[in-house]
């Protein structure tokens, strides 16, 4: 008796210690995250340094191109403006090209809550050995993470020092430039480039955003610790902007700032004679400039700053990678049995390349699939394939202008060199109208419906109408 207890005893203690490493890591952050994170910060730092580059190159080229036709007109001139300029950028070019230094702790118009967390949770994981977990090597995977992010945060810093270089120098020019004919242009270029920059750097950083699977579950645990919050207090940047007690910043200066009850006072000073309805006067100005306001974001969700304000129409797409402009998808459309065919389904896959927000324009393949004359005759087989090209326009709200042409092979074939019988193959030119609906986040529905103007000269007739359901994501 008295052993079977022992070894119940030692069985319970086995499985309790069993159960506790099991929860110990189940509530350790997988390893991969910190690669992860490394990889992105890279790939992102990568992107910015090329980017900037770029723009800098841009603008120097069309400086020197102003400097050029402005000394046609006064030599003089074109060197007080134009000389100390291609200077500085050759200077922000060569300093963008160094590896960046420590980052500063300081705020600039541009935060990221991301990456402010992204950095908070790397700084509290290092004070936490629960969560770092026992792993070979992770001290040093986190350690490379940490310093990934933190140059990083400094090429964004050089990333916005530049911009607002660009910003202040393309105002100068503007002014500078005033009372010199036929820079119009030049200006409007320089313009442009200072705008698609600000909108790329936006591009990269939302795609930075989007989580992996092991970054979204290492955050997710992070979070659901009660020291993480106090953590965050006390050291990410927002702390700091807002000065909460005992955060980056210290104690709250309030020195200087004005309560409601003050600004309210000194309004109706202002205001003078205009009595008790001053206050009704003022707050029906400041809705209707909201509302303006407002107005302005929704057109220019992008903009940090006012005076990036396009004097052109953008173009959404240009700051777009390649794959972002792709859109892979496919549809499916039935044909009824007839004298010459039976049943039949076409199943296509399709890529399109969105040249416009409202447009886009792709190939496609599609293999028909027989499928027997009736429920009392189903017989699979292949009864052939088409090639496709369409084009994609939207008309109002989710419908969409859609057309192509196509050419299909609509016979049995059991080998593919039966395909170069190009005699055989029949040509479609299609028009319709699609409507598209939204089935997830990542996938979309549409529905086509088109007509075949080429359906006459085909032998045999095939039918005029096209109905087919599809996606793409």
């Amino acid at each position: 008796m008295r052993l079977s207890l022992m070894f119940f005893c030692l069985l319970c203690a086995l499985c309790s210690m069993a159960q506790d490493s099991t929860l110990r890591k189940a509530r350790e952050v997988p390893v991969k995250y910190y690669s992860q994170v490394q990889q992105k910060s890279k790939k992102l730092e990568r992107q910015v340094e090329k980017r900037t580059q770029k723009a800098l190159s841009r603008f120097a080229r069309e400086e020197k191109r102003m400097q050029s036709k402005l000394a046609k007109m006064d030599s003089l001139a074109a060197k007080n403006i134009f000389t100390n300029s291609i200077d500085s950028l050759g200077s922000l070019k060569n300093k963008i090209k160094q590896k960046t230094g420590k980052y500063e702790q300081a705020l600039s118009g541009n935060y990221s809550g991301y990456l402010d967390t992204l950095q908070s949770s790397l700084g509290f994981l290092k004070e936490s050995k629960d969560l770092l977990g026992k792993t070979k090597g992770v001290k040093e995977k986190l350690n490379g993470s940490m310093q990934s992010v933190q140059q990083l945060q400094s090429k964004l810093q050089q990333a916005e020092q530049v911009k607002a270089f660009i910003r202040e120098r393309r105002q100068q020019l503007k002014a500078q430039l005033a009372g010199y004919a036929g820079f119009t242009k030049d200006l409007q270029r320089l313009n442009k480039e200072a705008y698609y920059y600000a909108q790329q750097l936006n591009e990269y950083k939302a795609v930075f955003k989007d989580k992996k699977k092991a970054e979204a579950k290492a955050l997710e645990l992070i979070r659901k610790v009660p020291a993480f919050q106090d953590f965050m207090q006390k050291n990410s940047r927002l702390a700091g902007l807002f000065n909460i007690p005992g955060g980056a910043a210290g104690t709250p200066n309030l020195e200087g700032l004005q309560t409601r009850a003050q600004v309210e006072q000194l309004i109706q000073q202002r205001m003078g004679g205009g009595g008790p309805d001053a206050r009704a006067a003022v707050s029906q100005q400041m809705e209707a400039a909201r509302s303006q306001f407002d107005q302005l974001k929704k057109q220019f969700p992008d903009l940090d700053n006012a005076a990036e304000m396009p004097d052109f129409k953008p173009n959404e797409m240009k700051t777009k990678s390649l794959i972002q402009r792709l859109e892979f998808g496919g549809n499916i459309q039935f044909q009824r049995s007839s004298q010459f065919f039976p049943t039949t389904s076409d199943i296509a896959g399709q890529v399109g390349y969105k040249f416009h927000k409202n447009g886009s324009a792709g190939l496609g393949a599609a293999y028909k699939l027989g499928m027997g004359t009736g429920f009392d005759n189903i017989r699979f087989n292949s009864q052939g394939v088409g090639l496709r090209s369409f084009i994609d326009w939207k008309l109002k709200g989710t419908f969409f202008i859609n057309g192509g042409f196509e050419q299909n092979y609509n016979t049995p074939f059991g080998d593919v060199s039966q395909l170069k019988q190009f005699d055989k193959w029949t040509g479609s030119a299609l028009i319709g109208i699609s409507k598209k609906y939204k089935i997830s986040s990542k996938v979309k529905g549409n529905m086509i419906l088109l007509y075949d103007f080429l359906y006459n000269q085909h032998v045999p007739r095939t039918d005029p109408i096209k109905f087919r359901l599809g996606y793409n994501f």
